[in-house]
């Protein structure tokens, strides 16, 4: 059992360790080590199309991020209020928009973006005064609702579970004490729930600057840096695309981290007062 187990380890983690060590490559190989080196790297982040579609992948994550951030804070303390049984169904709603694989989400998401364009585009060009209309189409727009989207549904569950473990003592007490419901929510309510909200958007930005397969359906003429990396590699595989991976990993890996010490399960402490 243990040799399977260390088998299974060293199949999903040994490619990994392999492009980070052939990114410090002083040769231009992927395959052959010939001397440690950090020239890629610099090459990589002197790359002019590179650093564009970084700043397109860090633009849409940051947006789409906060969105889903904002929304599903609103949804999860909504669902706290609905009854057991249209609660269930709104847990298997947001569950599974989670576990739909990413090509049908792109694809769907495809279809419902050309389909709203169609009906929309017409009627914009039917009202605007000018002779050249404007047009909705695929780009930051597109990218950031489908990722947007997807993430709500992360985040929801995540600070869900957080407000679930809060309970209904403090809000009631708050509200004994004479506090209005914005009061409440400011001073009792949101700092409990701070550390999953930020724990919520870490990991909805990490899931929307790594994500490749909804971007390609929906990005139009943008370009992201998952999608780049691809682009590139049906060149070739070199170590500045290697060095590229390896900076991605390791920024992905300090997020998912940092938001999982967030998500870590601590007693929520009463509130204190006079």
């Amino acid at each position: 059992m243990r040799a399977l187990v260390t088998a299974v380890y060293l199949f999903l983690y040994a490619p990994i360790a392999l492009v980070v060590l052939f990114s410090f490559n002083a040769g231009r190989s992927a395959s052959e080590f010939t001397g440690f080196s950090l020239a890629w790297y610099g090459k990589a982040f002197s790359n002019r199309f590179l650093l564009e579609a970084l700043q397109n992948s860090l633009l849409i994550a940051f947006v789409s991020a906060g969105l889903a951030a904002v929304f599903g804070t609103m949804a999860a303390l909504g669902m706290e209020r609905l009854g057991k049984r249209s609660r269930l169904v709104f847990d298997a709603l947001f569950a599974a928009a989670i576990v739909v694989p990413g090509v049908v989400i792109g694809i769907a998401t495809l279809v419902a973006l050309v389909a709203v364009f169609g009906a929309v585009n017409p009627l914009i060009a039917s009202l605007w005064p000018g002779e050249t209309p404007p047009k909705l189409g695929l780009g930051y727009g597109s990218i950031i609702a489908a990722h947007g989207l997807f993430s709500l549904a992360l985040v929801t569950m995540i600070v869900k579970a957080r407000v679930a473990s809060l309970g209904r003592d403090i809000v009631e007490a708050s509200s004994d004490l004479n506090a209005t419901p914005l009061t409440t929510f400011r001073l009792i309510v949101l700092p409990q729930i701070m550390p999953s909200i930020v724990a919520g958007f870490l990991l909805a930005f990490t899931f929307s600057f790594d994500d490749f397969i909804i971007a390609f359906f929906v990005a139009g003429s943008k370009t992201t840096l998952p999608i780049y990396v691809f682009a590139s590699i049906r060149r070739g595989v070199t170590p500045e695309i290697n060095a590229i991976a390896t900076s991605v990993l390791v920024a992905s890996l300090m997020l998912i981290g940092l938001a999982r010490m967030l998500m870590r399960d601590k007693k929520p402490r009463a509130a204190e007062g006079d």
